[in-house]
């Protein structure tokens, strides 16, 4: 495998004779400068790596660039209590806040309910253009990031789905993660009552099989193209179609210009117990691990 990374991208296909949709996701630049804002020990990394590939996979779907998914996972009595990613018109951001004395204890390769405990995994779909919102909350079972999503999917929207996420480093520094999310749609996309999808829909149990052989090392094959590995999955189907895809890059809301018009809205007297005994309030980015300092005098010249 070269390390010569194609661009950050997903790529959405459908097979039309199946009534079945696909998507890929490839991340690598875009991973590292993610990654870069924090220290995770390898495990965390790693989780995070999948989330964020998990983030793309679902979040590219939305039809309204400006709309907004947030994938969260909240939980107890493990190393990790948050994890939260988010991705919005191609931007993508994520973070994880664990226990760094109890991750201390933990083997070098924690299972999902080692890393989480107990707790649940929330998809959240925000629309920009009608202003709606859509959630589905199960819990946090299986063995990875990628089942709980097949859980989700089964439980909060009948749609049989298959995902597949993969991790690893690249010769020379730096990861890359893939990853692929197919779906049964026999009733279409938009619009129709999927409350009778079969799970066990000759037509997916055809779409499924053909989907699991796919490899981990073809998901993180940078100088695999998202297309070819399409063709290798399916090129004995009669009607393949790519749709298109979309270009992922590294975002954050947390410019000071953004948190001077958020803490502009709170009256003076919040903003004044907020500050610091310079006159400075310090605003904590979680996302890319930078405080902001925003002093008084600049919020109430904005006004």
């Amino acid at each position: 495998m070269t390390d010569t990374p194609e661009p950050d991208r997903t790529l959405a296909f459908a097979i039309m004779g199946r009534h079945a949709r696909g998507r890929f996701v490839r991340l690598g630049p875009t991973l590292d400068a993610i990654l870069a804002a924090h220290a995770y020990p390898p495990a965390i990394e790693k989780l995070l790596a999948e989330a964020l590939a998990l983030t793309a996979l679902l979040g590219s779907t939305l039809k309204d660039e400006g709309g907004q998914m947030t994938l969260q996972a909240q939980a107890q009595g493990g190393v990790v209590d948050l994890l939260v990613c988010d991705y919005r018109g191609g931007e993508l951001r994520g973070y994880v806040r664990f226990d760094a004395d109890r991750y201390a204890q933990m083997p070098a390769d924690p299972s999902l309910f080692a890393l989480f405990g107990t707790g649940y995994l929330a998809i959240t779909f925000d629309q920009a253009v009608s202003g709606e919102r859509y959630q589905g909350i199960v819990p946090l079972e299986g063995g990875s990031l990628a089942e709980a999503a097949e859980s989700y999917f089964a439980q909060s929207e009948q749609i049989p789905s298959l995902v597949r996420i993969a991790h690893r480093h690249r010769d020379g520094g730096g990861c890359v993660v893939g990853g692929m999310l197919l779906q049964h749609l026999p009733d279409g996309e938009d619009g129709r009552d999927r409350l009778h999808t079969r799970l066990d829909h000759p037509e997916w149990e055809h779409v499924r099989v053909l989907g699991e052989t796919i490899r981990f090392e073809e998901l993180t094959d940078a100088a695999l193209p998202l297309e070819t590995l399409a063709w290798r999955l399916f090129h004995e189907e009669d009607d393949v179609r790519v749709l298109g895809g979309a270009a992922i890059r590294k975002g954050c809301r947390c410019n000071a210009a953004h948190i001077i018009d958020v803490l502009a809205r709170f009256p003076e007297g919040e903003r004044a117990e907020m500050a610091d005994d310079e006159g400075v309030i310090r605003v904590d980015c979680a996302f890319c691990s930078i405080v902001h300092p925003i002093p008084l005098a600049v919020i109430a010249d904005r006004q």
